[in-house]
């Protein structure tokens, strides 16, 4: 290969759909390109002329418009264009034109063809007319599923193992030792070569079976066999077993075909450990459901505080394993709930029984279940109507300092503008919420349009749940029915821009702290995250997690077609770009931020992190136009 299409073929294989071609498709391709230069300003295609290739933009910049000539998409770098006019009757549909000096790659229709017959992945992404931004999320979401996560990364604790002349009272030892639920029996090398594994000091063995918790029980304890009882006369010997690069999807096949809840893992023929049940389940509970259970566990803030290594490690490992933000934010919000849950009993321990029922209430990213790593403390206390400041109030300030300082100890901060039960004005009974509630809806101004997108997601931690219901049940009431309100909540969510200027280039954060990064939440999950609310409280959702609220806004006329899923993907990415940041601060032993370098991410990824942030731009152009001032 010449070094001309050496160059072509090392910068297609940085950018889908060309990323996942083999070797030798992409050399193919490489060799078949011409290249084309256009002046900014210059037409590319023209509406209804003839079109013979697909379009590959090596550097530069293009607007692709629709019929009418209003603006469809504004492509850069590795991006593709004509794919849509040669798969129907190569005739351009779309016309398109240089907003700058352009180089372009011209790929053969035939070779096109021939892509799009051998190569599946190839097909889809320019058939199925996906936007790219679409694609990675969906393949994202794919590939976090059983069926691609290997047995090896369930793996915690080395295996029990005892040779088969071991009694049951001898196994029932080392299980109880190890705190294990099985124990793999091992018998001397025979002629059984299907058997044969070698353990951790390479002694070779025969894998003779399995006994189980539920065995002892059943099988030993239930007949009344002695405890010199030899194991290999109690153990099932049916050989079931897997390897460690085998899914967990073939893993749980394997337990329920064999109706089993343990599986030896081998790595080829060396004992690798044991798969439970529960390693399995795991996977999908990400841990923080056993995390939850150890946060009950603790009987002081000490004991709670010693597991902020354990909350960090379960988002490593959440992130590591393929979940989806929507998985990672409900894990995290579901352990903070527990934290804040934990903390309110040990200050009802201390302080006595509340003198009136309360409920404590979580706002923010943990109402809405989208937490990360990075987070600080939302909260208040919606009292019982019956609350006396003079009688009571001194009980609750004390609640609400021992949740606050609990929380900042195990590493959620104190909120810096104050939004915590430690200020007694958001600490009221629920008469006085419902009147907060109804200003902030009837008079938008600045702070109580502030308030409403702090406080307009909230949802029940502890206590009488009723409360924190009466308040979303207000909330989609009056907001809905109040026009006004919705239009300067519209306004109001337009205050934080995307980060791409005209020619879809990144604008970089200049405020000394973190010049040329993008601060992913403030620029981007977080007016995003403002004008889905909108949406939601103008079709009266009760939703507080985002995603559902999109799910609740696609029930109506809100949106035009398909931009609803636009924000889904767009959320999804920008969330997940967000949390893998964060882990790679964590694993570089730095505390974790939401600045993100761009040159730091590859070139596919920034790719879709400007359709992100262009899906954003345009949901807030159409923000201003749906809910205008009456």
């Amino acid at each position: 290969m010449d070094a001309e299409a050496l160059e072509v073929r090392q910068h297609m294989a940085r950018f889908p759909p060309f990323e996942a071609l083999s070797d030798e498709l992409l050399d193919a391709v490489a060799a078949s390109v011409d290249t084309a230069y256009f002046k900014a300003g210059s037409e590319i295609v023209q509406l209804g002329e003839p079109i013979t290739d697909l379009h590959y933009i090596r550097s530069g910049a293009v607007d692709i418009h629709r019929r009418n000539g209003a603006l469809y998409n504004r492509l850069g770098e590795g991006d593709i264009f004509g794919h849509f006019s040669l798969l129907r009757n190569q005739r351009v549909h779309f016309p398109a034109k240089a907003i700058e000096d352009t180089l372009l790659y011209f790929i053969p229709e035939a070779m096109f063809q021939q892509l799009c017959e051998a190569d599946e992945q190839f097909a889809d992404f320019v058939e199925l007319e996906r936007p790219r931004l679409q694609s990675t999320v969906e393949k994202q979401a794919s590939d976090a599923s059983l069926m691609t996560i290997r047995v090896r990364r369930l793996l915690g604790s080395a295996p029990v193992t005892v040779e088969d002349s071991a009694t049951v009272q001898e196994a029932a030892r080392r299980i109880t030792e190890e705190n294990a639920s099985s124990v793999i029996v091992l018998t001397t090398p025979g002629d059984n070569p299907r058997r044969a594994v070698t353990d951790d000091r390479n002694q070779q063995w025969e894998l003779l079976g399995v006994i189980t918790d539920n065995d002892f029980r059943e099988h030993i304890v239930a007949k009344g066999l002695p405890a010199d009882t030899p194991v290999r006369d109690v153990v099932d010997d049916r050989l079931i077993y897997i390897q460690s690069d085998q899914t967990a999807q073939e893993a749980m096949l394997t337990m329920l075909r064999n109706n089993v809840h343990h599986l030896p893992v081998l790595h080829r023929r060396r004992i690798a450990g044991m798969l439970h049940l529960s390693d399995i389940i795991r996977v999908q509970t990400n841990s923080s459901l056993y995390l939850g259970n150890s946060i009950f566990n603790q009987s002081s803030v000490k004991g709670l505080t010693q597991l902020l290594p354990d909350v960090r490690a379960t988002f490593i490992r959440m992130v590591q394993e393929g979940a989806s933000s929507q998985v990672i934010g409900t894990s995290l919000s579901t352990i903070g709930r527990s934290f804040s849950h934990r903390l309110l009993e040990l200050a009802e321990q201390e302080l006595g029984p509340p003198p009136v029922p309360y409920c404590f209430i979580a706002l923010g990213s943990m109402a809405r279940n989208e937490q990360t790593i990075v987070t600080d403390q939302d909260n208040a206390l919606v009292l019982d109507d019956s609350f006396d400041p003079a009688q009571h109030d001194a009980y609750f300030a004390a609640m609400g300092k021992i949740v606050s300082d609990g929380l900042a100890a195990c590493g959620y901060s104190y909120c810096t503008g104050g939004i915590m039960a430690t200020n007694a004005k958001w600490r009221q009974p629920l008469k006085v919420w419902k009147q907060y509630f109804s200003d902030w809806i009837g008079h938008p101004d600045p702070k109580h349009l502030l308030h409403s997108s702090i406080f307009f997601d909230l949802d029940s931690v502890h206590g009488e749940e009723t409360f924190a219901e009466q308040l979303q049940d207000l909330l989609a009431e009056r907001g809905a029915a109040s026009p006004l309100f919705l239009a300067a909540m519209a306004r109001n969510a337009l205050n934080r821009t995307p980060p791409i200027g005209f020619f879809r280039n990144f604008v970089m954060e200049k405020d000394g702290k973190q010049n040329n990064t993008i601060n992913a939440k403030r620029r981007g999950t977080a007016p995003l995250v403002d004008l889905i609310r909108v949406h939601a409280l103008a079709c009266a959702s009760r939703s507080q997690n985002s995603f559902e609220r999109l799910n609740d806004i696609a029930e109506t006329q809100l949106l035009p077609d398909g931009v609803g899923e636009r924000l889904r993907y767009a959320l999804e990415f920008l969330s997940m770009v967000r949390i893998r940041h964060q882990v790679i601060n964590l694993q570089q032993e730095k505390e974790p931020d939401n600045s993100i370098n761009p040159e730091d991410i590859s070139d596919a990824e920034r790719h879709n992190l400007k359709d992100a942030f262009q899906v954003l731009s345009d949901a807030q152009k159409f923000l201003r136009f749906r809910y205008p001032m009456p």
